[in-house]
């Protein structure tokens, strides 16, 4: 699920190395500064008892420790720089893959091209978040601490090997705490989740009836039981975060604990004087190293919020049915027919009986009839958005996934994007005079120019809703799919101008299968009508 270019993918790739590299040097030089330290003042310890002070050089010594301090702090910022700029880097092209399948998802499409649930939504831009930034919080520190534990493990046992034993068990007492964070964390994790989206869900709907509630005197129970769902989801939190604490308690102690273990094992085998010293280093390296396994409940909290997030993308996005057959659209259409389609509701309801659909090239198909009657639920499931059945064309049998690759939608309330008029055309292909054309055709062309051209930015609150519905109407006459279909068009239009762009457009498509739903346009010339 990626649409990184090469050279971006390297980029990244090259980033996330230098990140790396800049978290291992910080960690040497951690462990190298604590173990230093303690060899330093050890043998200025031991030389101020002798006539070794007159003749002890500590210069060089006490060079290392401020190097090995200031190239600590320098590694932190550049890890931190580097490593926030490769996962931003990621961002980039991650999240324009992740969208484009949450709109492709049978929810999304559903629902229209606006994704309606903002609940559903911010869970989700939370998801992909977490998903972005898991390699920084968890991988990155996981597989440093790793490294410098095993490295450690090794020269203790080359040094101190007795101090294996307390260590080890201390190490196997943090796993199995760390699985037991992991498997609590995850369930609370949940929990908070479900009950968050739960609370967001209700809240959102008290505060669409406010007036009604109000008035039957149930807007404040309504509210105390949406908050009472974040309440427990705070809750749930801080459950989470007393267990991630445990953890950090048991971190906390593997220093002080390795440190005496090597300085016990070593006075145990005979080491005095100055043949502690090496083992002192060793003893103030593992504090250095334990101070990055404190970060451990961090990362364990930060790896199972990517599995929530992966699981929840998974559910949002449904990406086993995106790894099918890739669709086969054609490149043209003649006819789209079936002799007994079944109309469904977005949830898969049936609506009425079997209905004859003889769709032609050439020949415009008006749907009318009554508000709620199901007529954008028909021109989303000839579009293939909802159901998965089968229309017959002159190329063969289309699926509806090759209905979506072969159709182009255009809903009624219109999205505009804070972008560009260029970029709100959906038509980067097309040289500028055909662009101006089709705003020409919608008598939008005006507007833009007073607006700063196809360059200008504009939003959603710039426009009309009549501006809207023209530029969408643009989009539809720029469009190159072999079937069109469009959903009420002349909408927040006067009966005149709806009905000039309305010519205009068939006029442009009468080579593609073109089907409309409206309520003021029920007979065209040359078109057909279904009243459902």
């Amino acid at each position: 699920m990626t649409d990184a270019s090469p050279e971006r993918s390297g980029g990244a790739r090259r980033l996330w190395r230098r990140a790396a590299l800049f978290a291992a040097a910080a960690l040497l030089c951690g462990v190298l500064l604590g173990g230093l330290s303690a060899w330093f003042l050890g043998s200025v310890a031991l030389a101020g008892l002798t006539a070794a002070a007159y003749s002890f050089n500590f210069h060089i010594p006490a060079a290392l420790v401020r190097l090995f301090a200031v190239g600590r702090t320098a590694a932190r910022y550049g890890e931190r720089l580097s490593g926030h700029h490769a996962a931003l880097s990621d961002q980039t092209t991650r999240r324009v893959a992740l969208f484009r399948a949450m709109a492709a998802a049978p929810a999304v499409r559903s629902a229209g091209w606006q994704l309606a649930d903002q609940a559903r939504l911010a869970d989700y831009l939370d998801d992909v978040e977490d998903l972005d930034f898991a390699r920084l919080r968890a991988d990155l520190p996981a597989l440093l601490l790793a490294a410098g534990t095993a490295a450690a493990l090794v020269a203790t046992a080359c040094i101190a090997p007795l101090a294996l034993v307390p260590i080890a068990a201390w190490l196997a007492v943090l796993a199995v705490a760390a699985r037991r964070l992991a498997r609590r964390g995850a369930l609370a994790w949940e929990q908070a989740r479900a009950l968050r989206r739960d609370g967001a869900q209700r809240f959102g709907a008290a505060m669409a009836a406010v007036v009604p509630l109000q008035a039957e005197g149930r807007w404040a129970g309504h509210c105390a039981e949406a908050l009472g769902r974040f309440s427990r989801a705070d809750e749930a939190e801080r459950t989470l975060r007393l267990s991630q604490s445990g953890l950090d308690a048991l971190a906390s102690l593997l220093g002080p604990l390795a440190a005496v273990s090597v300085f016990a094992a070593a006075w145990h085998g005979g080491a005095r004087a100055e043949a502690l010293l090496v083992p002192a280093f060793l003893a103030f390296s593992w504090f250095a190293l334990a101070e990055a396994a404190q970060g451990a409940s961090r990362m364990v909290v930060a790896t199972l919020r990517r599995r929530a997030a992966q699981a929840g993308i998974d559910r949002w996005t449904e990406t086993r049915a995106r790894s099918a057959a890739p669709a086969r659209a054609p490149a043209r259409l003649a006819t789209l027919h079936s002799a007994a389609w079944q109309r469904r509701a977005p949830n898969g309801r049936p609506l009425g009986g079997p209905l004859a659909l003889a769709l032609r090239a050439g020949r415009p198909t008006i749907l009318t009839g009554a508000s709620g009657i199901g007529k954008t639920s028909l021109l989303k499931q000839i579009a293939g958005w909802t159901g998965q059945d089968v229309l017959e064309s002159e190329a063969g049998p289309l699926a509806a996934a090759d209905r979506r690759a072969a159709s182009m939608f255009c809903p009624h309330d219109a999205a505009i994007l804070a972008d560009t008029v260029r970029a709100n055309l959906f038509a980067p292909a097309c040289p500028d005079e055909e662009l101006w054309q089709a705003l020409e055709a919608v008598e939008l062309a005006e507007r833009i120019r007073a607006a700063g051209g196809l360059d200008g930015w504009i939003t959603q609150d710039m426009l009309s809703l009549g501006e809207a519905q023209r530029l969408n109407l643009a989009r539809a006459w720029l469009s190159a799919k072999p079937l069109v279909l469009l959903d009420e068009p002349t909408e927040h239009l006067r009966a005149d101008q709806g009905l000039r762009i309305l010519g205009r457009l068939l006029e442009r498509l009468q080579d593609r299968v073109v089907v409309l739903s409206s309520h003021g346009v029920e007979a065209l010339p040359g078109a057909e009508t279904i009243r459902l």
